[in-house]
């Protein structure tokens, strides 16, 4: 991997009696669009604020920028852009002011950027805070964290519960001032099919633990559905990861694999099994299967 703008290093935050982070190692290349997958609940929001310096771990070590965090965390925020899960705008203030606002804190405002965008968004200066809608305030989130031309972007969840039109526009915002700054992102989300557009690394969290950290490309392409007849007695050596396995009519069966190479045919044929057909699944699938795998069945622990 090369070299990283985020790294955390074996750490454990523990949050409350029923749920901690546990051992986290996780690194976000340079240049990288990484999309940090999970299902809600699964500590996404909590190991950003970890990397933030808004919490501090019980254990490990985390850098950002190349700063550690959180002693050193203020000499990288202002080279960051953040939009948080839920807004933090002050609700009695206007576009304006809020513009205003931002712009004294960071000597890297491009007050030209800030108007372009809130043209772009159709924002009015007029408009509180506490009038905006959803969609308006997901704009003016994305606005104010571009606005400060960061080099590393951290987006917490940035397109939930905006429609279709917004999610759009938000994005392919996010897109263009990646393509032309070639800054760092780092996007948190539970939409799946929106990070297989745009991300070229994905992370995928569950229950406070990573269990998957590779290259878009060969997480969805490394992922099959396999249906095989004369399945072999024994599949403990094979070369991939064997995620599930249905029942079928006689011998035959349904796996769900990851790590699948065309060459792993051989070995299949060799247990005296018959391949008899490999399905690529979409990001989605490949994700639901690799929570699924994760977890215990029903009576195990």
């Amino acid at each position: 991997m090369s070299e990283s703008v985020i790294r955390l290093s074996g750490v454990t935050y523990r949050a409350g009696r029923d749920f901690a982070i546990q051992n986290l190692s996780l690194a976000v290349p340079r240049g990288a669009v990484y999309g940090f997958l999970g299902p809600n609940g699964s500590g996404k929001t909590t190991t950003i604020r970890l990397l933030l310096g808004m919490l501090r771990a019980d254990a490990g070590r985390i850098d950002v920028l190349g700063h550690r965090v959180p002693e050193e965390i203020h000499r990288a925020l202002g080279r960051i852009g953040y939009v948080p899960e839920r807004g933090h705008l002050w609700p009695h203030l206007t576009i304006e002011q809020t513009l205003a606002t931002h712009a004294a804190f960071f000597a890297t405002w491009d007050a030209t950027r800030a108007e372009e965008l809130r043209r772009r968004f159709d924002l009015r200066l007029s408009q509180r805070i506490s009038a905006l809608s959803k969609g308006e305030n997901g704009k003016l989130m994305m606005l104010l964290a571009l606005a400060t031309q960061p080099e590393l972007l951290v987006l917490d969840e940035p397109t939930d519960g905006l429609d279709p039109v917004v999610r759009r526009d938000v994005l392919a915002t996010l897109v263009e001032y990646v393509a032309t700054t070639q800054a760092s992102v780092l996007i948190s989300s539970h939409l799946v099919h929106e990070q297989e557009r745009i991300c070229d690394w994905v992370g995928v969290m569950d229950r406070g633990a990573l269990i998957a950290e590779v290259p878009m490309q060969e997480f969805r392409s490394g992922i099959k559905r396999l249906r095989v007849g004369n399945v072999p007695a024994v599949v403990d050596a094979a070369p991939f990861a064997l995620l599930s396995r249905e029942m079928g009519v006689g011998r035959a069966e349904t796996w769900v694999v990851r790590g699948w190479q065309a060459t792993h045919a051989e070995w299949i044929s060799a247990q005296g099994g018959a391949l008899r057909d490999v399905e690529s699944l979409d990001l989605e699938e490949s994700f639901v299967e690799l929570l699924r795998s994760g977890r215990p069945t029903e009576g195990t622990r």
